[in-house]
């Protein structure tokens, strides 16, 4: 096994090295994991402190949860950074957050490639401001070989956005008489959406309680286990990740068909 990634500077314990091999043992791993990173204001407010303060504490939660899906051997991390719906917040908070991307990437570039990790990016992304598009695309350029951990930011990004734009690839192919409307079916459409090299996520965790998936991978997310959790983001750390890992652990995947066990044929 690759030595421990350290994107947090900080030395990883023992007992965490523990918790992790505790949770290979007790059952397979989610291949993808996918993460609707809610209430980072909300965290901000309880402390009496600026929205945007949730902000910068949200990315320590991005570096520990990305550290540590590393250091279990997870493939795909998914995280939904910012929403096409979040184009309606306030100017000052979107100025903030893209301002807040620009120096995230910027600094944690050179982590990304001394531990492997390769970083992607769904959404719209030309909707960015202009200095945005272009550290994004440094950073994905210069990790495009790490193969430890693809790192995905959804940026700009919704589930129907991406349904979208597959359809109207596809309505092009048809349209230049590349591609018959008979043809089109699931694998079809799922190959031409813009995340199709990502396989669909195992797990979903939404954070600050809220029951909803947010126009988030709508597509994917079919047969994805859920996970909600009350806390917030930015207080979202390695230990509630690994409760979810649990919790997906636990349970019968059954994608639609019925217990092996069930003699009766009952759902």
């Amino acid at each position: 096994m690759a030595e421990p990634v350290t994107l947090t500077g900080k030395e990883q314990t023992e007992e965490d090295r523990a918790l992790q091999e505790e949770l290979r043992q007790r059952g397979p791993l989610p291949v993808h994991i996918a993460i609707i990173m809610d209430g980072n204001g909300r965290w901000a407010q309880q402390q009496g402190k600026r929205r945007v303060v949730g902000h910068y504490e949200g990315v320590e939660s991005v570096r520990d949860i990305t550290e540590a899906c590393a250091q279990l051997g997870i493939p795909y991390l998914t995280l939904y950074t910012f929403s096409t719906e979040n184009w309606q917040r306030p100017a000052s908070e979107v100025n903030a957050l893209m301002q807040l991307l620009v120096k995230t990437i910027r600094r944690e570039k050179k982590a990304l490639l001394e531990n492997g990790v390769q970083l992607r990016v769904i959404g719209d992304v030309a909707q960015l401001p202009a200095v945005c598009q272009k550290e994004l695309a440094q950073a994905v350029r210069e990790t495009a070989r790490n193969d430890r951990l693809v790192l995905t930011l959804a940026l700009s990004y919704s589930g129907r956005w991406e349904i979208v734009q597959a359809a109207q690839k596809l309505a092009r192919k048809v349209q230049e008489g590349a591609l018959q409307p008979d043809d089109i079916d699931e694998q079809t459409f799922a190959a031409a959406l813009p995340s199709a090299e990502l396989p669909d996520p195992d797990l979903l965790i939404r954070t600050g309680g809220e029951f909803r998936v947010s126009n988030f991978l709508l597509w994917q997310i079919a047969y994805t286990e859920l996970y909600i959790t009350d806390i917030y983001w930015p207080a979202f750390r390695r230990r509630q990740l690994y409760e979810a890992i649990r919790s997906y652990q636990n349970r019968e995947r059954r994608f639609g068909r019925i217990d092996a066990s069930d003699t009766n044929g009952v759902r």
